[in-house]
C-alpha cells in the first residue's frame, strides 16, 4: 500500500473502533488519581499500572518507575516502533502527558459524579465527556495512545521510535519530573517533544501552541523606621514605606505601557508577517476577551494587537502589595515595613537572570538613603518558541488543516509549562504542543467535560501528524 493508503486505512480504524476507545478511555476515568491530595496515593499508583499495561498492549517496552512522589511511566517502541525509513530521516519523538487529575472540590456542584463518565448530548446534538480529567489530561493523553492503537491495528507497527513519558504530578507542579528528566536524559532524549495538553483556537479551528512564556517572580520587602509610627506624631517627617513601594512600582510602566526596566526587551523579537497576519485574522476583540470580565480597554502596550500583548509579549505585573494597618476600623500609623510580589512573563531570548538583576538595580536605584530593601525570588524560567520554519510544525500544521478543513493557527500561550523548558534546555529538543480542549471545559473545575468530537478528530488528527512526520 501507498502513504496515502496507508494512512486511509488507519483513519477507517479510528472511526470503526471510536466506541472501544471510549470503553478504554473511561476505564482510565474512573481511577480516582488525584495526585494533590496524600489519600489518594493508591489510585495514582494504580492509573500508573493501568497506563503502563495499556502501553505493553501496543507493545512498547514499559516501565512504573519509582520517584520521591508519584510514579512516572516510561514506554519504549524501540526499533519495533520505526517506519522502515532507509534515510532515517524520521524523527525520534518523545510524548508527554499525565494521568494525574485534580481534586473534585466542591462536590455539589456535580452534576454526576465525578469519577462515573458519561456521555451527555447538549441542546443542538452536540455530544460530550464528563468526568474529572476528561480533558485534563486524561482524554488528551488517549488520544495520542489511540492514533498508535490504529497504526499499530492496520500496519503491524507504529509510525515512527516513540518514547511515552506519562507523568503523576502536573497538577501539584511536577516537582519530582525535573529531577527525573535530568537523571534520564540519555534514555530520554529524542529528536522531538510532543504534548497534547493545550486547546483549539475555537470549535472549528485548530492550533499548535509554539511558545511558552517564561517566569521571573519576585519579592520585594522594603523597611524604613525600625517599627510602626503614629502618624499624628511622625506624619510629615518619618518615610512611608509604602509611599517608596508604589513610587517605584508605578515607575515599572511608562505611559505608553512598555516596562521602563532598563534591558528588559533584550531578547525580545518580532513575530513574522505572515505570523502576524494569522493572528490578526484570529480577531481577538476587546469585547470578547475582556468584556466577560467587566473589562473593555486593554492595559498592555499601545500599538500591540490584544492577542500579543496576551500571548507573544512579554509582561511586568504587580500580584500582591501589602503595608501597615488592614485590619477592620481605623488605626493610624506609618508603617515601618511594606511588601510587594512582583512577576514578569518573559518572551524569546529574555534571560530570567539578567531580568531579575536588572528589576532589582531598578527597585535600588529609586530608594531613598534611609530605606533598606530585602529580595526574595519565587522562580526563574525561561520561555520556550519553535522556530516558524521548523520543519515539522510545517507539517503538523498541513496535518491538521487536512483533518479539520481550516487553516491551522500557530499561537503562543501566556502560561508556562516549565518541563516544556527542561525538555529544550535538558534534552535539546524542540516541542510541539496539539491539543484539542475548548474554552468551555471547564478545566479544574466541577463537571470538567471534554467534547466528544474533539476526542474523536483529535485522535485523527495524531494519526495524520504521525503519518507526516514518518513521511
Amino acid at each position: 500500500m501507498t502513504e496515502s493508503d496507508v494512512l486511509a486505512a488507519v483513519l477507517d480504524r479510528v472511526d470503526h473502533d471510536l466506541d472501544a476507545s471510549l470503553d478504554r478511555l473511561f476505564a482510565l476515568l474512573r481511577i480516582q488519581s488525584v495526585s494533590t491530595d496524600p489519600a489518594y496515593a493508591s489510585y495514582c499508583r494504580e492509573a500508573a499500572d493501568h497506563v503502563a499495561a495499556d502501553l505493553r498492549s501496543l507493545g512498547f517496552d514499559t516501565s512504573v518507575r519509582a520517584t520521591d512522589g508519584h510514579p512516572v511511566v516510561v514506554g519504549k517502541s524501540g526499533k519495533n516502533g520505526q517506519n522502515g525509513d532507509a534515510n532515517g530521516k524520521a524523527p525520534r519523538v518523545l510524548f508527554y502527558g499525565h494521568y494525574d487529575v485534580q481534586p473534585v472540590d466542591p462536590l455539589d456542584l456535580w452534576r454526576t459524579p465525578p469519577f462515573e463518565p458519561r456521555i451527555e448530548t447538549l441542546d443542538g446534538g452536540r455530544k460530550i465527556i464528563v468526568a474529572r480529567g476528561a480533558c485534563d489530561d486524561k482524554g488528551q493523553a488517549m488520544t495520542f495512545v489511540e492514533a498508535c492503537r490504529a497504526f499499530k491495528a492496520v500496519t503491524g507497527r507504529l509510525p515512527l521510535d516513540i518514547t511515552m513519558l506519562i507523568e503523576g504530578e502536573e497538577e501539584c507542579g511536577s516537582k519530582n519530573l525535573f529531577g527525573f528528566v535530568r537523571d534520564n536524559a540519555a534514555e530520554l532524549r529524542r529528536d522531538l517533544a510532543l504534548v497534547c495538553d493545550t486547546g483549539m483556537w475555537d470549535a472549528q479551528t485548530p492550533s499548535i501552541t509554539t511558545s511558552l512564556r517564561g517566569l521571573v517572580y519576585e519579592e520585594v520587602r522594603l523597611s524604613c523606621a525600625d517599627r510602626d509610627l503614629h502618624s499624628g506624631l511622625f506624619g510629615g517627617a518619618a518615610r512611608n514605606p509604602i509611599h517608596v513601594l508604589a513610587d517605584v512600582l508605578s515607575a515599572m510602566h511608562k505611559p505608553d505601557g512598555s516596562v521602563a526596566i532598563p534591558g528588559f526587551y533584550e531578547g525580545v523579537h518580532e513575530l513574522p508577517p505572515d505570523i502576524k497576519a494569522d493572528l490578526a485574522g484570529l480577531q481577538l476583540t476587546p469585547e470578547k476577551f475582556l468584556g466577560p470580565i467587566g473589562l473593555k480597554i486593554p492595559a498592555g502596550e499601545q500599538g500591540r494587537m490584544l492577542i500579543e500583548q496576551v500571548s507573544t509579549r512579554p509582561t511586568a505585573e504587580v500580584n500582591g502589595i501589602i503595608g501597615g494597618y488592614t485590619g477592620e476600623g481605623a488605626k493610624t500609623v506609618i508603617p515601618g515595613k511594606a511588601m510587594a510580589k512582583v512577576s514578569f512573563r518573559l518572551v524569546g531570548a529574555q534571560d530570567p537572570e539578567k531580568i531579575r538583576k536588572n528589576f532589582r538595580e531598578f527597585v535600588q536605584a529609586r530608594l531613598p538613603e534611609d530605606c533598606h530593601v530585602e529580595f526574595g525570588n519565587f522562580t526563574s524560567a525561561p520561555a520556550f518558541d519553535v522556530a516558524f520554519d521548523n520543519p515539522a510544525l510545517t507539517k503538523a500544521r498541513a496535518a491538521l488543516a487536512e483533518e479539520w478543513g481550516k487553516k491551522a493557527v500557530t499561537v503562543g500561550a501566556g502560561g508556562s509549562i516549565p518541563i516544556v523548558g527542561d525538555f529544550k534546555t535538558v534534552l535539546g529538543m524542540d516541542t510541539l504542543m496539539v491539543g484539542f480542549a475548548l474554552d468551555d471545559d471547564r478545566v479544574h473545575s466541577p463537571n470538567e467535560k471534554y467534547d466528544l468530537k474533539c476526542f474523536h478528530k483529535g485522535i485523527r488528527s495524531w494519526a495524520r501528524i504521525l503519518a507526516a512526520l514518518a513521511s
